[in-house]
Parts: structure tokens; sequence; C-alpha cells
């Protein structure tokens, strides 16, 4: 399985910095952002997306 995750952050060049717990991203720019989930699975058949739109 793999994951994509997509993040839009509006304005600036893209940068971003993950907070002390080492999960949280943040814009370095300090505007906001977006952030979406798939998961897709790899299988003989092709791949399967997992999550739901």
């Amino acid at each position: 399985m793999i994951a994509i995750e997509p993040m839009l952050i509006h304005g600036g060049n893209g940068d971003y910095y993950h907070d002390d717990d080492e999960w949280t991203l943040r814009s370095a720019n300090g505007r906001r952002a977006a952030h979406s989930e798939h998961t897709v699975a790899i299988t003989a058949d092709g791949p399967l997306i997992l999550t739901l739109p």
C-alpha cells in the first residue's frame, strides 16, 4: 500500500516545517494550507483506492 498526501500552501514557495511533535506540518510562511490523503493498494488486478472520495 502507498499513501498519497498532497498539501497545498497558499502563496510562497511551498516550504513547510514540522512542529516539535514531529507530526504536525505548518506552512513556513504562516499562510493557510490544505491537506488530503488517499491510500492505494497495489494488487495483481491493478491499483485499488481504499479511501472513499
